[in-house]
């Protein structure tokens, strides 16, 4: 019993103190730390506070809680009699071999750490790192793990994410081009497209999500078979391929009720070989050449054509 008390009471006491304190700084480090964003952060959209708060409670977390354990470790070793000295010296001296030869992962708790200061990305943010783009599910000192469309899991060591592009930080934006035909009315189109951006701005449940109603910006392409009208809006943060999905649809439905043609691709045919002709002929006689031909057609892809031969090669 006196063995008992001399040896194992300071020991178990340690463990329980430990123990409590593990909970215990779930408890508190996390009111803590979403009070003290929450106050850093005035203003700003309660989404964007709520990602901050809980990256670095979980960043937090684990942090004290791995160096908790790893300290009542060492206390318990000591009162058992073992000089840790030695210990903590060998620990030193095996942590600069370790420190060079994983430089990888000193890289990646650095690459860690200013993702963390400098607030990158946070949990639920929609980032592309390394190449991949998916949404941030855990966000540590040594990696970020990313859930893309496609429901994958990827895991990335922070030392090797490269250019981090955040789709979802403080706002978000829409960019459409929609194309139209060569024969519409622009300033018609352009009207109809304005109309449509403001009336899904003015919606009871889209607009919740809009910040400022998409606008036709410019006509900004003339492409092959159509021109091309690009709009653009801001609405809160990762709302913006809902907001888009919602606007094509719109627009899809009041183009057909006002009859605004949206093209697809054409095609000119030409029945004969005057075009390869014109480079050896003087204006008259294309003109006349292009009177003797078969007519111009043109067609879609959706149309099936066939092969004619100029009346010469058929005979």
């Amino acid at each position: 019993m006196d063995w008992f008390m001399d040896h194992m009471i300071r020991p178990l006491a340690i463990a329980g103190a430990a123990l409590v304190l593990y909970f215990a700084l779930g408890w508190v480090i996390g009111p803590l730390l979403r009070r003290l964003v929450a106050q850093s952060m005035q203003g700003e959209d309660e989404v964007e506070i709520k990602k901050r708060a809980d990256t670095l409670v979980s960043v937090m977390l684990i942090t004290l809680r791995i160096t908790l354990v790893a300290v009542a470790v060492f206390m318990i070793i000591a009162e058992a009699g073992v000089n840790i000295g030695p210990a903590i010296a060998g620990f030193g001296v095996a942590g600069v071999a370790i420190g060079f030869g994983a430089q990888s992962l000193v890289k990646d708790v650095i690459g860690g750490l200013f993702v963390i200061i400098e607030n990158q990305y946070r949990v639920g943010d929609v980032v592309q790192l390394a190449g991949i783009a998916g949404i941030v599910e855990q966000v540590s000192l040594r990696r970020t793990v990313l859930r893309d469309l496609d429901g994958i899991q990827h895991i990335i060591p922070n030392g090797e994410t490269g250019v981090a592009s955040n789709y979802t930080k403080g706002w978000s934006r829409v960019n459409l081009d929609i194309s139209v035909a060569y024969g519409e009315d622009l300033d018609r189109v352009i009207e109809v497209m304005n109309r449509v951006g403001k009336e899904l701005a003015e919606d009871e449940f889209w607009g919740s999500k809009i910040v400022t109603p998409p606008q036709v910006l410019r006509v900004n392409k003339l492409g092959d078979s159509g021109i091309d009208i690009k709009m653009l809006g801001d609405t809160k943060p990762i709302e913006q391929w809902a907001v888009m999905g919602e606007l094509r649809l719109r627009i899809k439905r009041t183009f057909d009720a006002e009859g605004i043609e949206i093209p697809w691709p054409h095609t000119k045919l030409y029945f004969g070989n005057w075009p390869a002709a014109e480079i050896s002929r003087g204006p008259d006689e294309v003109a006349a050449a292009k009177a003797q031909e078969p007519e111009l057609r043109e067609v879609s892809p959706h149309q099936e054509t066939k092969e004619v031969l100029p009346p010469e090669a058929e005979e």
